[in-house]
């Protein structure tokens, strides 16, 4: 038997549209945002899913109600925060731009796309890594117990792991990732 996962990114948040760190900051969806995900639920719209999982965060929330208007069967959505995005700690809310005029690029490289180094107060792709990992092992489990198909509506950097588990990635690999809002990643599980 074959189960499915579908993992897909939020839409496309105020602030992504005015490149902010976002993190744990609760930046709702823009109008490009929603029909982002819309698009992610017509191309879903065929496939069964009967489990569901967001972050608390409205865009992830959000974007999965958009998917599961597709979808009656789906009974059961859970909240799960291992899959919510990175926290950028000290620098959730300021603009890119402003980070790189008062500190420059090369720290600005450092702590938006460094495995394992995390900004003042937030955390690295690797601290990242860790959780997700632990929502991965908890989530096969159930789609195993009770042969589900399930979908995942995630973050950019919480998609980072996901995606190196699945796809067999190296690090590097993974830190290169640019991830969708208006697609998806479908993979496949066998009981």
């Amino acid at each position: 038997m074959e189960l499915k996962i579908y993992l897909f990114r939020h839409g496309q948040t105020f602030y992504n549209k005015d490149h902010m760190f976002t993190g744990w900051k609760d930046s709702k969806l823009t109008p490009l945002g929603y029909k982002q995900a819309d698009k992610v639920g017509r191309m879903l719209r065929d496939k069964k899913i009967q489990l569901a999982f967001s972050s608390h965060l409205t865009r992830s929330k959000e974007t999965l109600k958009r998917v599961l208007k597709y979808h009656p069967e789906c009974k059961r959505v859970i909240v799960d925060d291992r899959i919510i995005e990175r926290s950028y700690g000290d620098l959730q809310g300021m603009t890119h731009k402003k980070f790189i005029e008062e500190k420059g690029e090369e720290l600005f490289k450092i702590y938006h796309r460094s495995y394992d180094v995390p900004p003042p107060n937030g955390e690295s792709i690797k601290m990242v890594e860790e959780r997700v990992l632990s929502f991965i092992n908890d989530l096969l489990f159930l789609m195993k117990k009770y042969k589900v198909n399930a979908a995942v509506s995630a973050h950019g950097n919480s998609m980072r792991p996901f995606r190196r588990y699945f796809e067999h990635m190296s690090v590097k690999q993974m830190m290169k990732l640019e991830n969708p809002w208006d697609n998806y990643f479908e993979y496949t599980i066998k009981i």
